[in-house]
């Protein structure tokens, strides 16, 4: 906004219902109701001191081009005059926009805030453009440490939900070495897998497809984000646990050990905690679809996966759509077929079970204890978890024939 100072134009915005100050110390209003941001022009500097290590000064009488140059990118920094509908591009956005190139507006300017770095691979994900030189020279320069954690995690939640092929961002992130603040995913690099399973490559090669098939699998549902960070990190595990044995390569036990390094991504960008249960459940049972179909595993076991997944907030569904990124993730003939029999038994029993999207209720509970003459203590957890067993290793839905069952076990 243009020739206005800011509390002029908080007045001038109060014509038009309550006005928001979402970031007053850097200029920028709302109106409540209105997806519009309202920015006055600004000549800022990084110093030592100041707003996170800005002098902000507003500058209402800066042309559009010099005001221009503070924006990260050359396609952020067009505009339109809404009194002439003449569009403003002294920085060449829109030629970059048909290159589809990402280009710094101002490389002295660009620097300033580090959340850049992973603004272009978001960007780069979800438009799929390819950033130049420069650019990558800029933000192999930057250091992601100074941000705050939920900064950092909105960048990575647009790059996952919204990136067409999540892939150039990551990739972007690993030739610009900003993959380092990321210990657990700049590990994959280089570790070697089993042709026989993998012909497609190593760690990090696999991991790029799973997390573009993971995207073709979204539904736009609740359940994508922990899709794709689940499909993001379900083989972190590799690094620590892979050897090679007569000549093959093995991750013994990588689901398990993942679990942790998942734990540790997700905590350091603050991560909700329900997010941060989803995912981990997700990377430690991420190989239970195929491994379930080859064992033939009853329908005790189907039903016990469901209720570990189901106290984590996830549910056998979306372990079949994480599972299924992983096998379509690589070059084998069936994966380039685009087939994945075992998933597509693996959720048939599922579904026949009824626990494809939640774990089986308690058929008894504590009401039922009580009602036999049962005193609530310690022992009302033995015999429940009892009846749980023996619920999901018969299907039984009749609250006294599983208790009576399960007293008998207990010799009660």
């Amino acid at each position: 906004m243009f020739g206005l100072e800011l509390a002029a134009l908080e007045r001038v915005l109060g014509r038009f219902g309550e006005v928001i100050a979402i970031g007053r110390a850097f200029g920028v209003l709302q109106v409540k109701g209105l997806p519009i941001d309202f920015a006055l022009p600004r000549r800022d500097s990084k110093v030592a001191t100041g707003h996170k290590g800005f002098e902000i000064a507003f500058d209402p009488g800066l042309d559009f081009a010099s005001a221009a140059r503070r924006r990260d990118l050359t396609i952020n920094s067009i505009a339109l005059d809404p009194l002439t509908d003449e569009v403003l591009d002294p920085h060449g956005g829109r030629a970059d926009l048909a290159a589809r190139l990402l280009r710094a507006t101002d490389p002295t300017h660009f620097s300033e805030d580090p959340l850049r770095g992973l603004r272009v691979a978001q960007l780069a994900a979800r438009f799929e453009m390819t950033p130049d030189a420069e650019l990558e020279r800029l933000c192999r320069a930057l250091d992601l440490s100074e941000l705050s954690p939920e900064r950092i995690l909105e960048e990575w939640r647009k790059l996952l939900l919204k990136g067409v092929r999540p892939s150039l961002g990551l990739e972007f992130l690993r030739k610009t070495d900003l993959l380092r603040f990321t210990p657990e995913l700049a590990d994959l690099v280089g570790v070697p897998q089993d042709p026989e399973w993998h012909p497609e490559g190593d760690c990090w090669v696999h991991n790029q497809l799973v997390i573009d098939e993971a995207a073709r699998l979204r539904d736009g549902g609740p359940d994508d984000e922990a899709l794709m960070f689940g499909a993001l990190l379900h083989d972190v595990g590799k690094p620590a646990t892979t050897v090679t044995e007569d000549g093959r390569v093995r991750s013994p036990a990588h689901d398990v050990r993942g679990v942790a390094f998942a734990e540790s991504f997700l905590a350091r960008m603050r991560a909700p905690y329900e997010l941060q249960s989803r995912v981990q459940a997700l990377v430690e049972h991420h190989l239970a679809p195929a491994l379930y179909v080859k064992q033939e595993s009853t329908a005790k076991a189907y039903r016990r996966l469901a209720r570990k997944l189901g106290a984590a907030g996830a549910s056998t569904e979306l372990l079949l759509r994480v599972a299924r990124a992983d096998h379509l993730g690589r070059t084998t003939d069936e994966a380039l077929a685009r087939r994945f029999p075992a998933g597509d038994q693996f959720l048939a029993r599922a579904r026949e079970l009824t626990i494809e999207r939640k774990p089986p209720q308690d058929a008894v509970l504590g009401r039922h204890l009580i009602a036999r003459g049962l005193k609530p203590g310690v022992e009302f957890g033995v015999i429940l978890e009892r009846c749980r067993e023996i619920q999901d290793e018969t299907g039984w839905t009749d609250p006294d024939r599983i208790l009576d069952r399960a007293l008998a076990a207990l010799g009660r």
